[in-house]
């Protein structure tokens, strides 16, 4: 993919414009762009998919391998097998689905159908998906095996009359898929017709679905895949985010689909040592990472038995704010630079983000091109250089709004800007500072401090390995930070982390909360230093790895 002027049936890319301008033909499908086009294109024998096998296994590159023909192929047929199951276009359909092949051929089969695919986290409980299928009002729930534990039940308690379509190669949805013509009329829709629905993690409450376009997934494609990280046919794109995700759907799906490249699909749970084994027998040439995945693998390359990532050009981090020492660590121990960015599941991928040869460490980077941003002060105008506020953005990926969420829509999507909830300031050279979240801020003897800044510091610290900072009021209700710690290599003294246990603020010498204390007083304004500080073995997150700091809250409060 070049940045020069391209056509194609469905989509036109007129480079003329800055940034570069997407027109898209009346009754667009997102399907006929990111699968049809590219056997009219000559990429039939290309490869669109590997799926990493365990490292003993002996298969050339690594496991089960698509080309864009098979593709394409299996797309049609999944689509007449959701159709044959009794889905009709229009309806919603649920999936419980691990990163593999199968994932592309339902999602992409469901939209060339008509079909609306719903993408959900396969780690959800019972509960949780039962509320989905009832919200959704889904028609059908395609599940790999390994979930029926949950999703079995899940169908059981909602009792909507939803269908159960488990990916089993013996006499189950996968047979189905086969046995189905590889005929299908792709249905015509639209650049606005609703594609599919993501349900956001959040932080706090029921998770909300959010819906977006046929036109979204291009736009994200071409602004900040092509436009920012300059992915091209030639790419091999591993993510550890899964493909269920807003960000691991593009990262490992329609990333190297937009491009004509590769998906590199590993189903197992991202591990230093998985990933690792990944790169080495996969050889992406872009890692898609989080910054908590990427402490954890300084572990390894400190090793003496460091693996092999020569072939990366490319590192990517989202999900929470890369603090700037893990970017140089990353640096001097790889030689390769991490992008750290922003993006939502609202906007469906990165809108600010650092860029090759342009990175400011610690920042999050700057407006990806097709974007708009805006930080608004407390006082409701837009916040000048270097003055913190509410970072609302806009652009042509942003949803239209939450299913059935009237309430949230009129609260979080104004005038088509599209609220964060983070708080941020721009530099004087448009770089975009992360400041938390804006229920994070901790105000301390009268003056704001960001959570983010005392974690970083933290982080800096070789005996920590993650933090995460709350405001606590102390016993003259004031509110000062707590930090809690998870240590480098191991948990510390008061894990598992139980509410009420070491609420002490550190006295002494000589011990390591005394020590970690003394390394942010010496590194930040002295009023930003932790007053609490509780080793713990995890820190709870999001299954997008956010940290829901509402919790650690919660138990300081108990």
């Amino acid at each position: 993919m070049t940045s020069t002027c391209m056509t194609s049936p469905v989509l036109t890319i007129d480079s003329s414009m800055t940034p570069a301008e997407l027109a898209f033909d009346p009754g667009f499908n997102a399907a006929s762009w990111f699968i049809d086009r590219h056997l009219t294109e000559g990429r039939g024998p290309r490869t669109a998919i590997v799926e990493a096998a365990p490292p003993t296994d002996s298969a050339e590159d690594g496991g089960r391998s698509v080309t864009y023909a098979d593709l394409a192929t299996s797309v049609g047929r999944a689509g007449n097998a959701l159709l044959e199951a009794g889905a009709a276009p229009g309806d919603r359909v649920l999936m419980v689905v691990k990163d593999c092949a199968e994932f592309f051929y339902v999602f992409w089969g469901a939209i060339k159908a008509g079909i609306v695919p719903v993408p959900v986290n396969v780690m959800l409980r019972a509960d949780d998906l039962a509320f989905m299928i009832s919200d959704a009002d889904v028609a059908a729930i395609v599940y790999s095996p390994e979930f029926a534990r949950e999703v079995v039940p899940a169908l059981a308690m909602a009792a909507t009359g939803a269908q159960g379509l488990v990916l089993d190669e013996d006499g189950g949805f996968v047979e189905r898929i086969a046995d189905s013509s590889a005929q299908l009329e792709t249905a015509p829709a639209g650049a606005d017709a609703v594609a599919f629905w993501l349900y956001s993690s959040g932080t706090t409450g029921r998770p909300k679905g959010v819906v977006h376009r046929h036109g979204a997934a291009p736009i994200t494609c071409h602004h900040y895949a092509v436009g920012v990280l300059g992915l091209d046919e030639d790419d091999r794109c591993f993510s550890a985010a899964k493909l269920f995700f807003a960000y691991g759907l593009g990262n490992a799906m329609t990333f190297p689909l937009h491009v004509g490249g590769t998906s590199i699909l590993d189903e197992r749970r991202p591990t230093p040592e998985t990933t690792f084994e990944t790169i080495e027998a996969c050889a992406p040439t872009v890692f898609f990472g989080v910054p908590t995945l990427c402490a954890a693998q300084l572990e390894r390359l400190d090793a003496a038995a460091a693996p092999d990532v020569g072939s990366l050009r490319l590192c990517v981090s989202a999900g929470e704010p890369l603090p700037a020492d893990l970017y140089r660590r990353w640096k001097d121990q790889t030689g390769l630079e991490i992008l750290d960015g922003i993006g939502s599941t609202e906007a469906l991928h990165i809108f600010i983000s650092n860029a090759p040869g342009a990175v400011k460490p610690g920042a999050t980077g700057q407006l990806v091109p097709g974007y708009e941003a805006r930080i608004v002060a407390e006082d409701g105008t837009e916040a000048g250089a270097n003055e913190p506020g509410r970072l609302e953005i806009r652009g042509g990926s942003v949803t239209r709004g939450y299913w059935n969420r009237p309430d949230v829509n009129a609260a979080t999507l104004v005038d088509g800007w599209l609220r964060t909830g983070d708080q941020y300031v721009r530099d004087e050279e448009g770089y975009f500072q992360y400041q938390g979240r804006a229920d994070d801020m901790i105000k301390v003897g009268g003056i704001w401090c960001s959570p983010f800044d005392i974690e970083a510091r933290l982080i800096e610290h070789p005996a920590v390995l993650e933090a995460a900072v709350v405001g606590r009021a102390d016993d003259n209700e004031l509110v000062k930070p707590e930090a809690h710690v998870v240590l480098a290599g191991r948990g510390g003294p008061d894990s598992p982390r139980t509410p009420g246990v070491d609420r002490q603020p550190p006295v002494g010498g000589g011990d390591l909360r005394a020590e970690l204390v003394r390394h942010c007083q010496d590194g930040l304004p002295r009023y930003m230093y932790p007053r609490w500080i509780h080793f713990v073995d995890d820190l709870p997150k999001t299954a997008t790895g956010k940290i829901q700091r509402f919790k650690l809250r919660r138990e300081s409060d108990g």
